[in-house]
């Protein structure tokens, strides 16, 4: 049923509200153009009410008249924008209460298994880097694999994030939040030496960290760009790793796994993932069947044979 009334002029300070803050959260432009396409839908189904007004029936009818035919990963995928719409409205004092977060998301996912480089096959991915700027795209590399740091945190990075003298960097992450995370001593090295090399921006006050050729700050496409040209060049050479989907955010679940299975805190793995919730970081508590085996021979069975 088509509408009867002009939707970017009636939630034109929302809807302007919600771009500035994706903005500055630093979505990617996949990640703000899909999410501004669920939220105009949501806010359709409004129908000129106040978004002040709206409540968890109103977010909840609008998640059931999109169910039909859709999985829960398009349903918690709805629901996040939502979210992220309501949350950017609090802080730009055009709303007080998220209706969004009192409902729960899909928890089938939560079941779903990570795709991840195991060890030895995360320190052969620096070897295929290649290019003009192989240094720059190593420590790229290291702060995802060895930092897991997410793609949208490397885009942000300034120069100001990397305290040698401390040997930390400050990540603003999900949530915008920051937190601060201490360096391999070969990464704070390998930092250092990058930063001494970084190109010239072709802006005086341009702060980015990892700047591209043009003199501006690398921007995600070309990061994401950077890491799926060297997993092609990695799986060519490895073809045991041929069936997994290998991005960006793949190192940041290698990094988790890393951790755990060398028995680190899950406590401290949410801390340097920068979880809200430690129910996230418990999805890379998975284990594999030989971890299984090993466990199982452990085990001291009575004598059972009769004498």
């Amino acid at each position: 049923m088509p509408r009867n009334f002009d939707l970017e002029q009636v939630y034109a300070e929302p809807i302007q509200a919600f771009v500035v803050w994706m903005k500055q959260a630093g979505y990617t432009d996949a990640t703000k153009k899909e999410y501004l396409r669920e939220v105009m839908a949501y806010l359709e189904s409004l129908n000129e009410m106040p978004v002040q007004e709206a409540g968890k029936m109103n977010v909840v009818a609008f998640l059931i008249s999109k169910q039909e035919g859709a999985g829960d990963k398009t349903r918690n995928r709805t629901l996040s924008a939502i979210r992220s719409f309501y949350t950017a409205l609090i802080d730009f004092e055009l709303a007080v209460r998220n209706p969004a977060k009192e409902i729960k998301k899909s928890k089938t996912e939560k079941n779903k298994q990570p795709v991840y480089l195991e060890e030895d096959d995360l320190k052969k991915t620096v070897d295929y880097i290649d290019g003009r700027y192989r240094e720059r795209n190593i420590a790229i590399f290291l702060l995802m694999s060895y930092c897991g740091l997410r793609v949208g945190e490397i885009y942000r990075m300034n120069v100001s994030h990397f305290n040698k003298m401390k040997g930390t960097i400050e990540v603003f992450g999900k949530g915008r939040k920051w937190n601060e995370i201490p360096l391999p001593p070969t990464l704070i090295q390998y930092l250092t030496a990058v930063e001494k090399d970084r190109m010239t921006p072709s802006r005086p006050k341009e702060e980015a960290f990892f700047v591209s050729q043009k003199g501006r700050r690398l921007s995600i496409r070309q990061i994401q760009k950077i890491a799926s040209q060297t997993f092609a060049r990695l799986k060519a050479d490895n073809p045991h790793l041929n069936d997994l989907k290998l991005t960006c955010h793949k190192l940041r679940h290698s990094f988790a796994t890393m951790l755990l299975n060398n028995q680190v805190d899950i406590r401290v793995v949410k801390e340097l993932l920068g979880h809200a919730s430690i129910e996230t970081t418990m999805i890379y508590t998975h284990v594999n069947n030989e971890q299984k085996k090993n466990a199982m021979t452990t085990i001291q069975l009575p004598d059972l044979v009769s004498s």
